[in-house]
Formats: structure tokens, sequence, C-alpha cells
């Protein structure tokens, strides 16, 4: 029996994901963008496409309803509305959304719906809380999680030394929101882009690491210690503080010759390009996820590292490590593996053995593969 997916989103996530589905003959896919020129994109690979401005009122229910199942890769601020129509229509959902809002207030519209949604099903968000509360839950007692993450082009080109592989807009929404850490089992906020620290990683050198707002839902996990970084080649920070700092990051108006305008658009307009993939450029995406927890009377120190690279059809590690999850996650709601009405963030994936091995046994066979290591301390 064929099921019928919507995917609302066509960038260079959606669209993988939307193309990853479409090559399983048990799915037909639709995808909906609001960008004509993504839809011909999409349409020239033999995808079924549609034009739809998503932000009307009553977009999305009308769009989702006569699919069987949703996948969401729309951009921050239009993910949290956008899952709460999904949801209110009674649609099961795999959603890599990256807004701000947490998603957990929805939990009990899921349950009355009698849908699961799983939520931040990427790679950071997504893999790293996987693995988090898996670990988390083999210790007996943890005392610490530091994830690093982050997605670079091999070519340094200045003057940013970046690109976006993801919504351009949600990284700037990164770097101006402030980062919640966990200090002495206490939820603490730090400015993001600070606590610049250097750190070598294997295939890429080194980078440099900074905070960011990306632990989400793992803040609810039982571990004193908890931040994640964002990973990024050295100077970058700066460079974006200074932008931040000096207002150009600003969502508020200012006049400039009689006419309001948002700094923020501005800056966008200006960066964007710059931040673009060029044809036939490679790329990386970096994780490592490092937890130390105690097993009786032994501490231990355990690390997962991901290094994915563009693929040799071009298509990006960006998009290949974080659509992947969704579509494995997709595919065990759609066979009614995971079947738990409400919200299920990635933790809830880890803390559950059986999704948790089917997950990783199918990133593995697709080549997002993390090495393990296990060090007992002193």
């Amino acid at each position: 029996m064929t099921t019928n997916v919507a995917v609302l989103g066509g960038g260079l996530v959606g669209g993988f994901m939307a193309a990853d589905l479409a090559a399983d003959g048990a799915f037909a896919v639709t995808v909906f963008d609001a960008d004509p020129t993504t839809v011909a994109r999409l349409e020239r690979t033999g995808l079924r496409a549609v034009a739809r401005d998503l932000r009307a009122p009553g977009a999305i229910a009308d769009v989702v309803a006569p699919f069987d199942l949703v996948v969401g890769a729309l951009p921050g601020w239009l993910g949290y509305e956008a899952l709460r129509a999904v949801i209110d229509a009674g649609k099961p959902c795999a959603d890599i959304g990256f807004f701000p809002e947490d998603a957990r207030t929805l939990d009990d519209l899921a349950r009355e719906r009698g849908v699961p949604v799983v939520v931040d099903c990427g790679v950071a968000p997504g893999i790293c809380g996987m693995v988090a509360a898996h670990e988390h839950a083999a210790f007996d007692e943890t005392e610490s999680l530091r994830i690093e993450v982050g997605g670079l082009p091999f070519l340094r080109r200045w003057p940013f030394e970046y690109r976006a592989v993801f919504s351009p807009r949600d990284v700037i929404e990164e770097y101006t929101r402030p980062a919640r850490l966990v200090r002495g089992g206490r939820v603490v906020e730090m400015p993001a882009l600070s606590a610049v620290e250097l750190v070598d990683i294997p295939g890429a050198g080194t980078l440099e690491s900074f905070l960011t707002d990306g632990l989400r839902t793992l803040l609810t996990l039982d571990i004193p210690e908890m931040e994640e970084r964002t990973l990024r080649y050295p100077g970058h920070a700066e460079r974006m503080r200074f932008l931040r700092e000096a207002g150009f990051f600003s969502p508020e108006p200012i006049e400039v010759e009689g006419r309001a305008v948002r700094p923020r658009d501005v800056t966008c307009a200006i960066v964007f390009p710059q931040w673009q993939l060029e044809p036939g450029e490679r790329e990386f995406t970096a994780m490592r996820i490092e937890l130390v927890g105690r097993r009786g009377t032994t501490r231990e120190r355990v690390t997962h590292d991901l290094f994915v690279e563009t693929d040799g059809d071009g298509v990006t590690s960006m998009a290949r490590s974080t659509g992947l999850p969704n579509t494995i996650v997709a595919r065990m709601i759609a066979d009614g593996t995971i079947d738990r009405p409400g919200i299920l963030p990635p933790e809830a994936i880890g803390a559950e053995p059986a999704w948790y091995r089917a997950v990783r046994a199918q990133l593995d066979a697709r080549g997002i593969t993390l090495a393990e290591s296990r060090v007992a301390l002193a």
C-alpha cells in the first residue's frame, strides 16, 4: 500500500528528503514550497512539486489534508505554527524545523489527535540527542555532556570562510539567541558566540568552537553539566560578534533616507549570496558527542565522532546527515514501528533501545557512521 507523503519545504534538506523517500516505491511524495524556482528545480529531478505559500491562513491544513504522513523542513520562523497546524489536522509527522519555540507545548494536542510527532530529527538536534539519551541511560550516573557540531566548506574563502548548508536565517538566529547550558544542575544562559575554544577535528584540522543554543530538549536530562558548541574556522565567532553587536543582525527597523529598514534584512541580502555553495564545491559535517559518567565504581568517557563529506553525486553532507535521520524515522512512523502518540524529541528515540538500534543500523547502512571510543578514567 502506497503512503502519501507531503514534504513541507523543498530547500537543500527538504529536497533531499523528498528524493530519498520517493526512491522507495512505498511512498508517493509531493513537495510544497513557496519559491517557484525551487519548485522548478525539484520538478527537473522528477519529483512532484507544488508552489504554495504556506504562510497563508489555513494553507497548512489545506495542503496536508489528503496525505497520510508529513515531513517538515520549513525555516525556523515558520516551523512551530506549521507543526501545530499539521498536528491539529491529525497527521503524523517527522520534522527537522529548528524553531525557537518548545515543541513539547504541542504534546497534549498530538496526544488528543492520536498522532506520533518526532521533532528536531536531524543531526544536531537529532542524532546527538539520540546518542546522548542512549548513553545516559547506560550510565549509573552521568556527570557531563558536551556536543560540538558544524558544517563547513573544505575551501576557506575570505571574508566569511563559511557556507550555509541549511537555512541562513536560522544561522543568524543561532548567533543572536542566548545559549542555554547546564552548570551545577541549573540551566543558565550565556551569549551565543561566547567561550571560544580551539579544537582539533580529524579530517578538518583546527577549528574553533563556541556556545550556541542547541541543547533544546536535552536540557531535561538529569545531567549536571551540559553544553552545545558550534564548530567554525578560527576567527568566525569574532566576525559574527562584531556584526551582532554593531546592530547588523537587529530586527528592529531604522530610518534610512525616509524609509524604514530592518538591519537584519539588509545583512541577509548582502551575506546570503556569499554563503551559498559554489557549483561542485565540497563541504563536510563534523560532530563530537562526549559524555563522562560512572558505571558501578568505574568512571568512563564515551565519545561518538561523526565526519561526513559531500558524496560522489554532489549531495551535501549536511543534507544527508540532517535529512537521513528524519526519513528513517518517517519510514518507522509509516510502518507502525513508531506509534506512540505525542511529541517525541530525539531523546525519546535514544531511550527506546529497539528504536535506537533501528535508526543507528539504517544510518550506518547509508554512510552516516559514528566512531565510538570508551576510555576508563581515574
